[in-house]
């Protein structure tokens, strides 16, 4: 599945949903031959006709009103999240003209910011995770955090994210749904194809994930490491959206006071302190960190 041409958005995104509700107070359970609901089920729980219902997942009927759409959310167990996700693609008509893509930049200010923080792995990733500015110690916590590099591809792809992360099947499974969210509706932009093209290439996990049509805008979490020079680490990250961009944020990681992660990022930060200086930039300013132990 990918995310060109999607002329039945609102249809997959009601089947992959469907599909994964458990029919525990369905009739018949023993002999089923689709995972979760029946659409007819649906429509009984959703107080509308079956037949209404199928031109909808089929893309015969693509203006539902705001009522049915949110009878049918309840019916698919759908959090709030999910239900804005839902609203959004099925109000949304013709894609939009589109304008050439500007180069997304990071003002001088935030670089200069993050750059102060010697204990604070940060760094600032555009609307489809491309990352844009780092400080210095949050591409010594990997150099998958540099800018030039995606986020979610290198989830997916580089072997050493998988060595780096002890939680890397919870933090791929989060990554997805997280995607969806900045996104939103907006499936065919020329970016966001071919990042969900290489991955659905490459990556029967991301496959799997992307076609459950989950979304959750998950801010703030707990990420578990194995660093190859300092060891074990539990960082706790945030998710900041910056106003005034097109969808800029910025991720910031911290060990707990007093914490053996606190005294082993100190450790990381006192290895690369040399290195500190001109490491924040634009995407194009950097694309690798040869010096670190993941590259060697």
């Amino acid at each position: 599945m990918t995310a060109a041409g999607d002329a039945n958005a609102l249809g997959r995104y009601l089947r992959a949903r469907r599909e994964l509700v458990q029919p525990d107070d369905a009739r018949d359970t023993g002999n089923r031959r689709v995972p979760g609901l029946r659409r007819e089920e649906v429509a009984f729980l959703a107080g509308i006709s079956s037949d209404y219902y199928n031109r909808l997942e089929q893309g015969r009927d693509r203006n539902p009103s705001e009522q049915v759409l949110r009878s049918i959310a309840r019916a698919l167990q759908l959090d709030e999240e999910a239900t804005a996700y839902l609203l959004e693609i099925a109000t949304r008509r013709s894609p939009r003209r589109r304008r050439p893509r500007r180069p997304e930049k990071v003002g001088d200010g935030i670089r200069t910011l993050i750059d102060s923080w010697p204990l604070t792995p940060a760094y600032v990733h555009g609307r489809y995770m491309d990352v844009l500015a780092a400080n210095s110690l949050a591409i010594a916590l990997s150099p998958f955090n540099a800018p030039g590099r995606n986020g979610i591809l290198a989830a997916f792809l580089e072997p050493e994210m998988r060595e780096l992360h002890e939680d890397w099947e919870d933090m791929t499974a989060r990554v997805v749904p997280y995607l969806r969210s900045v996104v939103g509706a907006d499936i065919e932009d020329p970016r966001l194809v071919e990042i969900v093209g290489e991955l659905s290439l490459r990556s029967e996990r991301f496959r799997t994930l992307w076609a459950r049509q989950d979304v959750k805008h998950k801010t703030t979490g707990v990420s578990r490491l194995r660093h190859p020079q300092v060891g074990p680490l539990e960082l706790h990250y945030e998710k900041l959206l910056l106003p005034g961009t097109d969808g800029h944020t910025l991720v910031t990681y911290h060990a707990q006071p007093g914490s053996d992660s606190e005294e082993r990022l100190r450790l990381l930060a006192g290895m690369n302190a040399p290195e500190r200086a001109g490491t924040t930039g634009t995407a194009t300013d950097r694309t690798r960190a040869p010096g670190h132990p993941m590259f060697r």
